[in-house]
């Protein structure tokens, strides 16, 4: 079956300010490099669409959904200005609300995608990324959490009893862990480095109530490569996602964990995103009928990025 892509250079009007490095040159890093290695070919292409307000409120809160539309509307009528959010280190211009509700959006239709079988795999392109936010606080780049959007779109639309996500960004995803701590239809799984931002994910950090067992951190310290983190998939994703049996599988895809990026000291190389590729789609087509749905979030060198993202699409793509 093919693969679904969510592509818009819509994303790009979503500006963060001269030198930082959550910038829409991302976007075009990852566009150029997907045509370059033929990927776009024959792919389904996902249409961008606005998420609505009780979308959003699957996850985030009323006054957190209001407080971003009343903080982001100060910027109106000045396209060239860049703000920052009150709650957190995310930087917005005039346009960012919009684009932020089309990721949100075009990630919810990408979900749909893969269960109307138009494709198996799905990769979104999305800016900005997600998976630092809480359901009522946007933090760390980003505004609305997408990976945790569509987690419970699909089980609102699609009926799915139980969602896993592996989240390999070099930062802990925060945001996605609190929606889900005490959840338990949610699994979620986490690679990343400590001590660093944003200074969650601790190993005892592994769910509450109904959620107990089903949060898996794995913090490591930097410097760690393709050995201690495969070894993590192996021996602790592979087992717990066996039994917990996901209908659809989830990666929070972050290129940040890939040697040389400017905010990681993660080793990964680009065989070992097309191998943690591999065991997602492994997991998924044991348990979810192949259905992996991909979000990018993290990948600050837009090199490391570009060969990153083309390992792990190509292997997607498989």
């Amino acid at each position: 079956m093919a693969l679904a892509l969510l592509l818009d250079p819509l994303f790009k009007n979503h500006l963060t300010g001269q030198g930082h490095p959550e910038q829409p040159a991302r976007y075009d890093a990852v566009t150029r490099a997907l045509e370059t290695a033929h990927l776009m070919e024959n792919a389904v292409r996902v249409v961008p669409r606005p998420a609505l307000d009780d979308e959003l409120a699957l996850v985030h809160t009323a006054p957190y959904i209001r407080f971003v539309r009343t903080e982001l509307s100060a910027l109106a009528g000045r396209p060239d200005a860049v703000g920052e959010l009150s709650t957190g280190d995310v930087a917005f211009s005039e346009q960012t609300l919009d684009v932020a509700l089309q990721a949100a959006g075009g990630v919810l239709s990408a979900v749909d995608a893969l269960f109307r079988t138009e494709a198996r795999t799905a990769f979104c392109a999305v800016r900005p990324p997600g998976h630092h936010a809480t359901p009522g606080r946007g933090m760390g780049f980003c505004l609305f959490n997408n990976v945790a959007l569509a987690a419970r779109h699909a089980q609102r639309k699609h009926g799915v009893d139980r969602v896993l996500i592996i989240d390999w960004d070099v930062h802990h995803g925060n945001g996605t862990q609190d929606t889900f701590y005490s959840d338990g239809s949610v699994m979620f799984f986490s690679t990343h480095q400590h001590p660093w931002y944003p200074g969650t994910g601790m190993s005892g950090e592994n769910g509450e109530g109904k959620g107990k067992g089903r949060i898996l951190n794995s913090p490591l310290p930097a410097g760690s490569g393709g050995g201690e983190i495969l070894a993590a998939f192996r021996e602790r994703l592979l087992p717990a996602a066996n039994a917990f049996r996901p209908a659809l599988v989830i990666v929070s895809a972050g290129f940040d964990s890939r040697m040389g990026d400017p905010l990681g000291r993660f080793q990964l190389t680009d065989a070992d995103f097309a191998t943690m590729t591999g065991i997602a789609m492994e997991i998924a087509q044991r348990h979810a009928q192949g259905r992996v749905l991909s979000v990018l979030e993290g990948g600050y060198s837009l090199e490391g990025l570009s060969a990153g993202v083309t390992a792990h699409v190509r292997a997607l793509h498989s």
